[in-house]
């Protein structure tokens, strides 16, 4: 399958912003304006993370969810704050096509994964994975990277397959924001492992860095933000220059 390449939005609402390490958020813009810019250079989805809903223990703002997908024609994918199966119903109904999902199946009941899938089908399910690397393993982390889990990130990634997520979105702790390259090794040993479809995220700081990052890890998809939001190139910058180098992408 070709590579997708995703333009992520992470939001504290009612802006896009940028965090370091999940934290010190700088103003990007209007998450409307961003995710439409990024649909015309030709993104293949839109990622949307309320970075602080779950943190703040706040309910999920659909209205701007619902202002954001408007003019997309392709898949817009929605997290933060995702607790029972009413929040995936209410976002599939306000214009969203996959509901992401980290800290309540993480921390609380795994099994919102299987009856999200049993109802709305794996497709809509997308599990995200937050992980910090202490030594030879990688932690779980849950609430914008700040709460710990002690549950193995390789691991949980099975399981949430096992439970029937459609895909799988990785994050690092570590990397997030740095703008030096991925974790290479945490995005190799889920993909390698899993069967469904996995998005790498966290840490493009260059067009090379992507290459890299595909050619040795090999995910189905790759999300970024900061490349994008601080103009340092384009979605069709990125296709052309991965296609050049022998990548195939979704065109």
């Amino acid at each position: 399958m070709p590579l997708r390449i995703i333009a992520r939005l992470d939001v504290k609402p009612p802006y896009v912003v940028k965090p370091v390490h999940f934290e010190g958020l700088r103003k990007i813009g209007a998450p409307t304006d961003l995710a439409l810019k990024y649909y015309n250079q030709g993104a293949d989805e839109i990622l949307y993370i309320d970075i602080v809903s779950s943190l703040y223990q706040r309910p999920i703002l659909l209205d701007q969810i619902c202002d954001t997908s408007k003019e997309l024609y392709i898949p817009f994918a929605v997290g933060g704050g995702v607790k029972t199966i009413g929040d995936f119903e209410k976002l599939l109904h306000h214009g969203v096509d996959k509901v992401v999902i980290n800290t309540f199946a993480l921390q609380q009941d795994p099994q919102i994964i299987r009856n999200a899938a049993e109802i709305f089908g794996s497709q809509a399910v997308v599990v995200h994975i937050v992980a910090k690397k202490w030594q030879d393993w990688w932690e779980c982390y849950s609430d914008c990277g700040r709460i710990r889990s002690s549950k193995d990130a390789v691991k949980w990634a099975k399981e949430v397959e096992g439970l029937g997520a459609g895909e799988i979105l990785v994050s690092s702790v570590d990397t997030d924001g740095r703008k030096r390259g991925f974790d290479i090794e945490l995005i190799s040993q889920i993909a390698e492992n899993s069967k469904i479809p996995v998005i790498a995220a966290s840490g493009a700081g260059s067009l090379v860095d992507i290459r890299e990052m595909v050619v040795q890890a090999r995910p189905d998809a790759v999300a970024v933000g900061s490349l994008l939001h601080y103009g340092t190139t384009t979605i069709g910058d990125i296709k052309q220059y991965l296609t050049d180098n022998g990548i195939r992408v979704a065109q």
